[in-house]
């Protein structure tokens, strides 16, 4: 007798885990680190799996930058992405670096503000101008928050809802009003889809 997936899901006999490789990508300076973490500490707070690997280049500020973030419902046995389930590109460089580090069905998020030429052909891709959307927000180093609203727009693999609650956690005491600017961004964010 043969049993088919749908009758195991409805008997809860089955359960599929949920495991997203992400590989984020930009030049230091752009925030790609602290949009890497608060995806880690978002999925923490929702008692998921999480692994964060952050990737400098040797000039750190304008060289190039990137983390890995898993997240899992199940434990992860390495942190190092080989091909990702989504890519989320912020310069030109990065794209150059990182196209060809996704799976074929992945998802990639692509800042038109910065790659403007060259985008590869790829039949699931998001491009939306996200530094130009932060600086008309009013400071373009938010850009990785106007890029975190979109993924999370798009793949829901996380509950947006908790990332205020991070951005506070996240934020030094003294700088409460990066807190505000962060969250405008996100909000933004969010409407792209």
């Amino acid at each position: 007798m043969t049993i088919s997936v749908e009758l195991l899901l409805k008997l809860n006999c089955y359960k599929i885990n949920m495991l997203e490789k992400i590989i984020i990508a930009g030049s230091g300076g752009q925030g790609i680190m602290l949009l890497g973490k608060v995806l880690a500490e978002t999925a923490m707070q929702e008692n998921k799996f999480v692994t964060w690997l952050p990737a400098y280049g040797a000039e750190v500020r304008g060289g190039t930058a990137y983390c890995m973030v898993v997240i899992s419902d199940t434990e992860i046995g390495s942190p190092y992405i080989d091909k990702a389930d989504t890519l989320i590109i912020m310069n030109s460089l990065a794209l150059e670096k990182f196209k060809n580090r996704i799976k074929k069905n992945g998802f990639m998020f692509i800042n038109t503000s910065l790659i403007k030429n060259n985008l590869p052909a790829w039949q699931k891709m998001l491009k939306y101008p996200f530094s130009d959307i932060a600086k008309d927000i009013g400071n373009i180093k938010i850009a990785n928050m106007v890029a975190l609203g979109c993924y999370l727009a798009n793949k829901k693999i996380l509950n947006k809802e908790k990332i205020p609650e991070v951005f506070k956690i996240m934020a030094p005491t003294d700088k409460k009003e990066l807190v505000l600017i962060n969250q405008k961004a996100f909000l933004k964010g969010l409407e792209l889809k």
